[in-house]
């Protein structure tokens, strides 16, 4: 598995799960570990706003936690083109370690492939097959192979036969034959003279003036080479081309490096293959066995701001979670080891992240800083909630400070770009910051909205009523629920569906002054769900 740490917040990411993942993925990096930032759904408008504010990259997405082929250590996928060697193809095996390589084209497209068993019953295949592969092969492959060099380089065609001179030369038709020969100039001439295309001269002996000369008049080639008779031999036929003896493409399994390792699996029980080309966005990035996939690690995983099952990354039972930094109620994530857990009760992760910094005695750069103090503004809505601590408010001064930023000019400027409602769909209000819970056998989910503008509400209150109504009846939640709350902490406007509606609505509004909202009532997490969880227990 390739050695690296994905950091990620919760599903429909906030601000605070964006930013704390950018910035702890940043601080592991400081500290020499190779961590990287992603996130589990689509950024929101404030979160794009945080990150185009100070130029900061998206974090990539990732689906699941299960490992796909591009997260885990492939072979090198030795390529070649069509032209290259036998032996050079051999070589590159060795170097390389393998057992297999591809065959591309000059768009670095795969088009076929070899193997070291291929190679190694070239000289097993019956004679008609070999002698029409060394018909077809260049010359310079003659000479490749040998490690030999041209005396001269003549015209004739070859018959694809070699031959070594012997008691009965005279007799034998050895028209363009391929002649293996010592420095015995007389049979050099000789079989010249009977027609063959091409004599290779063991033991780097260069002919006489007159052998060269009869040789340039009949177009013989004379290629010399270190090599030993026997040698020659040998290596000769490791003189044809890949691509006259590679397995073309239509007979070759690949895979994909977004296809998930445990699938990869099975299919490769079905295959007796060695090796297997994998591909990404049309491009070969490796080579793999059943050893890569038997032998694979676990993606490792760091989750922030979250710690329940329910808004995690899919498939987390097949992760390897090696710490939870979060200020969040503890949920019902299992680990099979002890793992680091750090849980505050603060109003934002990106506090304890801050806070991380400082323990490391590490200043975070201007963009980090900022965007902490961002999610931290955001997550506390500008230091109004309840959740907010005199810790998140040090920190966030203590970041601010570092670069002059000012606060409240943070705050007034991402909660006009981002909290609002209007041109949205109403998909997107509930989608964009939505968190599932199990509370008493109950399924709870809730979404919640920032707004700067709490009269836009008015606007699509009943809309978003019939929405959430209809959303329901194929979730199926005990109670689905909507909460506009106020950037400055005034409270929240609620729309409700489920089972529980008549519940919540007894209990959460019998004094309130105005139906379905509550005022003071802004916090998910520290208001919200304690006061659902109270009710139903």
């Amino acid at each position: 598995m390739k050695d690296i740490i994905y950091i990620t917040g919760h599903k429909n990411p906030d601000s605070d799960s964006i930013c704390s993942a950018i910035a702890y993925s940043h601080l592991k990096n400081e500290l020499g570990i190779q961590a990287k930032p992603c996130r589990l759904g689509k950024l929101n408008t404030e979160s794009q706003f945080i990150l185009d504010k100070f130029n900061l990259e998206e974090p990539d997405l990732i689906t699941s936690a299960k490992a796909a082929l591009r997260d885990i250590d492939l072979d090198t996928a030795v390529q070649v083109d069509t032209n290259t060697t036998l032996r050079r193809v051999w070589d590159l095996c060795l170097e390389y370690n393998t057992h297999t390589v591809y065959v591309v084209n000059e768009k670095k497209e795969l088009i076929g492939l070899t193997t070291l068993s291929d190679i190694s019953k070239i000289q097993m295949q019956d004679l008609n097959i070999t002698k029409d592969l060394l018909k077809e092969t260049p010359l310079i492959n003659l000479v490749l192979a040998l490690k030999g060099d041209f005396i001269y380089e003549g015209t004739l065609s070859r018959s694809g036969y070699v031959r070594i001179a012997d008691k009965k030369l005279m007799e034998r038709d050895i028209e363009g034959n391929i002649m293996v020969l010592s420095d015995n100039e007389d049979i050099m001439l000789t079989c010249m003279e009977k027609g063959c295309a091409v004599i290779a001269i063991a033991e780097s002996y260069i002919p006489t003036d007159k052998v060269i000369d009869r040789a340039m008049e009949l177009g013989v080639t004379l290629i010399k080479t270190q090599y030993n008779i026997m040698k020659i031999l040998q290596m000769i036929y490791r003189s044809i081309p890949v691509g006259l003896m590679m397995t073309s493409t239509d007979k070759i399994q690949r895979f994909n490096g977004n296809e998930f390792v445990e699938d990869v699996a099975r299919e490769m029980l079905k295959a007796r293959y060695r090796n297997y080309p994998v591909f990404m966005n049309g491009r070969l990035i490796g080579s793999m066995g059943r050893f890569h996939v038997l032998k694979y690690s676990k993606k490792k995983l760091i989750l922030l701001d979250h710690n329940e099952r329910s808004q995690s990354i899919d498939d987390i039972e097949y992760g390897n979670i090696l710490e939870i930094v979060d200020h969040h109620r503890i949920g019902d994530i299992e680990t099979n080891q002890p793992i680091i857990f750090r849980n505050q009760n603060v109003g934002s992760t990106c506090t304890i992240v801050g806070m991380m910094y400082r323990e490391h005695n590490i200043t975070p750069p201007a963009d980090i800083a900022g965007a902490l103090c961002c999610a931290i503004i955001s997550d506390t809505m500008n230091f109004h909630s309840p959740t907010c601590t005199e810790v998140d408010r040090d920190i966030a001064k203590e970041l601010a400070e570092l670069y002059n930023y000012n606060l409240d000019e943070l705050a007034t400027e991402m909660f006009k770009e981002s909290a609002k409602i209007k041109g949205k769909s109403n998909r997107d209000i509930l989608y964009t910051d939505f968190k599932e819970y199990e509370i008493a056998g109950k399924q709870i989910a809730i979404g919640q909205a920032y707004i700067y503008d709490m009269n836009t509400v008015a606007c699509i209150e009943e809309d978003f009523q019939q929405f959430l109504e209809q959303e329901n009846e194929v979730l199926k939640y005990d109670l689905l629920m909507m909460a506009f709350s106020n950037v400055e902490g005034k409270g929240s406007k609620f729309v409700y569906a489920g089972k529980l509606s008549h519940a919540i609505k007894s209990s959460f509004f019998e004094e309130a002054e105005d139906e379905n909202f509550m005022k003071g009532l802004v916090s998910r997490k520290k208001q919200i769900i304690p006061k659902i969880a109270s009710l139903l227990k």
